[in-house]
């Protein structure tokens, strides 16, 4: 319950959510009755944020968008519904623009299901998600590594965590979403690649060079590195242990 509004307080405490994910136009894929706009505010950088549900059409497919058109996209609790998940992460990959990240939210099997599918605590639920498994007891798993891997080389995922800071492992079978501060679920990001970093393989350097004020303090990070480096040729650094 609330899962969107659960992930706020842990996002505003992590810069990159404010500097680099949740910047521009973004659209919520799912994100009805607890949208991201709720939060527009708290997030300074957005510009504006959609949110996308059932009257709008598949989240699948995605019908309608142009590709290449939203800054970010943001999914919380809803790639677990899709008839094909893959498919689904192609659409939102496609509306993304080049440099933008798709940041999702999935249920955890083992924290959410809890060894049971169908699922006994949402019968929506199509499939079961883990980060990786060699073998999984639920026959519907899907394993995020793989499943992220197969977006092909355009997507670089910048991060894939198990968000389990509230959930008590101690407890009997319960669906801890219930309670207020148990998320239960796998968060991952993926930043679509911009064309001349799928050709070359990576993210190269850029080539712009930054402010005079900034190359100042950047250079002398390099030239303190040269003089520690020159006036210990006889005395490595960390090797000192004689007594104080």
């Amino acid at each position: 319950m609330k899962e969107c509004s659960k992930s706020i307080l842990r996002r505003l405490y992590s810069p990159s959510y404010t500097t680099r994910y949740f910047r521009g136009r973004g659209v919520d894929i799912g994100g009805a009755p607890d949208p991201l706009a709720l939060y527009h505010s708290l997030f300074p950088l957005i510009e504006d944020v959609r949110t996308w549900d059932r009257e709008d059409g598949d989240a699948q497919f995605m019908n309608g968008v142009p590709d290449n058109y939203f800054d970010f996209v943001h999914s919380s609790h809803c790639l677990e519904h899709l008839c094909d998940a893959l498919e689904g992460l192609r659409n939102w990959v496609r509306i993304l623009k080049p440099g933008g990240h798709m940041i999702v939210t999935v249920p955890d099997e083992d924290l959410y299901e809890q060894g049971k599918f169908p699922s006994t605590f949402n019968r929506d639920h199509r499939r079961t998600f883990t980060i990786y498994k060699a073998k999984s007891w639920s026959n519907n798993s899907v394993n995020l590594l793989e499943l992220l891997q197969s977006l092909g080389p355009e997507c670089q995922v910048v991060k894939i965590e198990l968000i389990d800071a509230g959930y008590r492992y101690e407890l009997p079978r319960f669906d801890q979403t219930l309670t207020p501060v148990s998320e239960s679920a796998i968060e991952f990001i993926v930043r679509k690649r911009l064309p001349e970093e799928v050709d070359s393989l990576g993210r190269m350097p850029g080539a712009v060079q930054p402010s005079a004020k900034s190359r100042i303090h950047l250079n002398q990070y390099r030239d303190d590195q040269k003089t520690l480096r020159t006036a210990n040729v006889t005395h490595p650094p960390f090797r000192n242990d004689s007594e104080l």
